[in-house]
C-alpha cells in the first residue's frame, strides 16, 4: 500500500488545494480510503487530520470502507419509492445479511442507496456494479440473490 500511495503522491506538490484530487486518486486505486492513507495525505498536504476526515465524510463520493465485488445500489427516488423501494431494500438486506452502508464479511457484496439512479421508467430499480435491474419485486430479489443461509 505504501508504494502505491507514494506513486500517487509523486504526481502532486503537497499543496492544500490538491486534497480532493489526491483523495479521488487514492480511492480509485484502493476502492476506498484506508485510514492510514488519510494520515499520510494529511501530512503530505499540510491539512489537519480532522479537516481531511471532514472532507471525506462530507462528500458522498468518498468511502471509508471497501466495497464488495458486487456493489448493490438501491434507488430511493420518488418513482422507485412509490413503487416499493423500501420493500426491495428490506429484502436485499435480508438476503445478504447486511444493512445499507455495510459489506458482507467475505467482501462479496456491499449495499448502498442513492437519491435517484435516473431510470424512473424502470422503477423500482437497483444497480449491481452499474448494471441496472428493472421493475424489481421482493420475489425477483430473492431469485437474484438466492439466500444460502
Amino acid at each position: 500500500m505504501n508504494k502505491r500511495l507514494k506513486t500517487i503522491l509523486s504526481g502532486y506538490k503537497g499543496k492544500k488545494d490538491e486534497l480532493i484530487p489526491i483523495l479521488q486518486k487514492v480511492q480509485d486505486e484502493f476502492g476506498y480510503l484506508p485510514e492510514e492513507t488519510l494520515l499520510k495525505i494529511s501530512k503530505f498536504t499540510g491539512v489537519s487530520e480532522s479537516h481531511v476526515y471532514a472532507v471525506v465524510t462530507f462528500y458522498a463520493q468518498f468511502r471509508l470502507t471497501p466495497i464488495g465485488k458486487k456493489h448493490v445500489v438501491v434507488c430511493r427516488g420518488t418513482s422507485c419509492h412509490v413503487r416499493g423501494a423500501p420493500r426491495i431494500l428490506e429484502e436485499i438486506e435480508k438476503q445478504l445479511g447486511i444493512k445499507e452502508g455495510e459489506v458482507t464479511p467475505d467482501l462479496e457484496y456491499s449495499l448502498d442507496t442513492v437519491a435517484c439512479i435516473g431510470a424512473c421508467g424502470l422503477s423500482p430499480c437497483i444497480m449491481i456494479n452499474k448494471n441496472v435491474k428493472a421493475k424489481m419485486t421482493p420475489k425477483k430479489i430473492k431469485d437474484l440473490f438466492k439466500k444460502t443461509a
